[in-house]
């Protein structure tokens, strides 16, 4: 019988940590509580392991891939979020990590071996730190796709043979816990990309039914970019996509840094809402914070540099909404309905002709005492009397 390369602490047995994964492990919070105690259990167990690294890809509008680390004597695990572009990149070219992405083979390097000019950086700067051997193993998901299970020793012996066969065992069990938490990560990431987070949520908990609507009260936001007919025929149609996608980045911006969500972008108009209700703010409060997301707005849109080229109106409303689902029976949509809506978007559209950026209705202005100018009352499509219209007063002078 051929001799085993290296040698650990001592023998240990894989089994019981194959156990607790399939048994106890796969009902962690997340990934990162999984891997701290994956680690801790392989310590107990004798394993010669200093470091462990789990990465995959996953889809997200930011980031292009998601890794949890855990050291021996270091913190808790962190997540390190990596944006498009990874494989551009000097710290993915040519690492053990690219290796098994292109070729879903493992990579094992001994860090007491001279290190050389093709051994990517990650593998000496581990060396510099201590580790003594490296070893990352590709785990394989149902769909294709897959993970990279990566393991450092600085035990002066590395790993031996049946250490390496101990750690693919332990990454066979550990690829399908792992393929559930990518897939709930991936699902929370695409419902709040395209939902906005308190309305993913809603969805991914189960309201997905047609007429499963409930009545909030909420501050309603409403935007528009002026003259977005002339900008198309005035612009080849690249720009005025990339200035529509600036603009809504400038208003999402504000939207959000005020604890409002985005409900849609419709075709060059946004639709918010700053809800009363699952949140621990009062109607005065979300008023104040649609009118502070609509003054960042225009002020963001007045430094931005190189300057927007068009200008955008925002019209406000406070009143109860309907919130839930609505559509076909097989083609849905979550959003607001109710006049409460309507008047938001009348007030919008009336910001041209009376040359304001921003106008809010009585009932939002009664929430802002000091806050509100009076300019008038205008009659509004669907109302039976005539309707004031406010905006922001100007700064008192001394």
């Amino acid at each position: 019988m051929a001799e085993e390369t290296g040698s650990s602490a001592a023998a240990w047995e894989s089994q019981t940590i194959r156990d607790w994964v399939l048994e106890t492990g796969r009902f962690s919070p997340d990934l990162h509580d999984l891997v701290q105690h994956l680690g801790h259990r392989l310590l107990a167990a004798g394993a010669p392991v200093w470091r462990l690294r789990l990465s995959m890809r996953t889809l997200h509008p930011l980031t292009a891939a998601t890794s949890v680390v855990w050291e021996r004597d270091g913190p808790q695990p962190e997540q390190l979020d990596t944006p498009h572009g990874l494989e551009g990149r000097s710290s993915y070219i040519g690492s053990p990590m690219a290796h098994v992405n292109a070729t879903g083979q493992p990579f094992r390097r001994r860090l007491t071996d001279p290190l050389t000019d093709d051994d990517h950086l990650i593998l000496h700067e581990l060396k510099i730190r201590g580790a003594t051997d490296y070893l990352a193993l590709p785990l394989r998901f149902s769909d294709g796709t897959g993970a990279t299970f990566i393991v450092t020793s600085d035990h002066k012996g590395g790993f031996s043979d049946r250490d390496i066969a101990a750690f693919t065992r332990i990454g066979s069990v550990l690829a399908p816990i792992a393929e559930v938490y990518r897939f709930r990560r991936i699902s929370g990431a695409v419902a709040e990309a395209y939902l906005g987070p308190r309305t993913g949520r809603q969805v991914l908990d189960g309201r997905i039914t047609r007429g499963d609507i409930e009545r909030i009260d909420a501050a309603i936001f409403v935007s528009d970019i002026r003259d977005w007919t002339g900008l198309n025929v005035r612009l080849p149609a690249d720009q005025a996509l990339s200035c529509a996608n600036r603009y809504f980045e400038v208003i999402a911006e504000a939207v959000e840094a005020h604890g409002g969500e985005i409900l849609k972008f419709i075709g060059d108009g946004v639709l918010a809402v700053f809800p009363t209700n699952d949140t621990d703010l009062d109607a005065t409060m979300v008023c104040a914070n649609a009118l502070k997301a609509a003054e960042e707005a225009l002020t963001s849109a007045r430094d931005a540099d190189p300057p927007l080229g068009f200008d955008f109106g925002i019209g406000l409303h406070f009143g109860e909404v309907l919130y839930g689902n609505v559509g076909s029976k097989t083609r849905i949509d979550f959003t607001v309905l109710g006049p409460a809506v309507n008047i938001a978007a009348r007030m919008e559209g009336l910001c041209r002709s009376y040359g304001r950026p921003v106008l809010f209705s009585a009932a939002l202005a009664e929430k802002l005492p000091g806050r509100a100018q009076h300019l008038g009352d205008a009659d509004l499509k669907g109302l039976d009397r005539p309707a004031g219209i406010f905006t922001l007063a100007p700064p008192e002078t001394e």
